[in-house]
C-alpha cells in the first residue's frame, strides 16, 4: 500500500483523500510513473517521488462527480414559492476534457421559470453544475446534462443553460489559441417555444 500524501503538503503524510472513495489510487499512481518514464524523466528523483500520489489524488478530486447523483440537488424548497424567472449566472466550474484529460474552465449561467411556484435552493444549482463538471466531459454534453436534470427534476415551465469556457486542450497544445472561448447552450420547455422570453433571459445573462 503506497503512502498517502497531500497534494498541497508534499512533505507530510495525510489520511486518504475524501474524494478518493471508489477510486483505485494505486493504479493511477502506476500509470503516472509510466508517463514520467515515457517522457524520459526519472520517477525516483526527489522532486518526483511523490508526484504519482499527488496526481492520483488530484484526479480523484476532479472526477468526484462520477460518484455522486446530481439529481439529489434538484429538490423543490418546501413552503417557498415563486412564479417569475430565476437566473443564477457566473457559476465558475472546472472540468476535464475526456479526449485529452486536460482541464477546461469557465462559467455557467442557469435560468428557469418555476411551475406552480416550485423553486430550488440557489446553492443547489451551483452544486448541480459541480456534480456534472467533476467528471470526464465534453462541454456540449455537460450543458445538456445540467439542463435535462433540472428540467426533469423540478419540472419548471422552461430551463436555459449557457456555458462559456476556455479549453486548455486547444490553448496550450494543438492549435494553441489562448483566449478562444467555447459557448454552448441547452434550452428546454418554454424558453424554446417563446423567443421573447428566451431573449429576455439572454439579455439578463449578458448584462454586467
Amino acid at each position: 500500500m503506497a503512502t498517502s500524501y497531500s497534494a498541497t503538503e508534499p512533505d507530510e503524510g495525510s489520511g486518504e483523500n475524501e474524494g478518493a472513495r471508489g477510486v483505485d489510487l494505486e493504479k493511477i499512481e502506476r500509470g503516472v510513473r509510466l508517463i514520467l518514464e515515457g517522457v524520459g524523466e526519472d520517477a525516483e528523483r526527489p522532486g518526483l517521488q511523490r508526484t504519482p500520489r499527488r496526481v492520483a489524488e488530484m484526479y480523484a478530486e476532479l472526477t468526484e462527480g462520477m460518484r455522486e447523483d446530481p439529481s439529489e440537488h434538484v429538490r423543490a424548497l418546501p413552503g417557498d414559492r415563486h412564479d417569475e424567472m430565476v437566473i443564477v449566472k457566473d457559476i465558475h466550474f472546472a472540468s476535464l476534457c475526456e479526449h485529452h484529460l486536460a482541464p477546461f474552465v469557465g462559467k455557467c449561467h442557469i435560468a428557469y421559470i418555476p411551475k406552480e411556484g416550485r423553486i430550488v435552493g440557489l446553492s443547489k444549482l451551483a452544486r448541480l453544475v459541480e456534480s456534472f463538471a467533476r467528471r470526464l466531459q465534453v462541454q456540449e454534453r455537460l450543458t445538456s446534462e445540467i439542463a435535462d436534470t433540472l428540467f426533469g427534476g423540478l419540472k419548471p415551465v422552461g430551463v436555459m443553460v449557457v456555458m462559456e469556457a476556455e479549453h486548455t486542450c486547444m490553448t496550450i497544445r494543438g492549435v494553441k489559441k489562448p483566449g478562444a472561448t467555447t459557448i454552448t447552450s441547452a434550452i428546454r420547455g418554454g424558453f424554446r417555444k417563446d423567443s421573447r422570453t428566451r431573449a429576455e433571459a439572454m439579455a439578463l445573462i449578458r448584462e454586467k
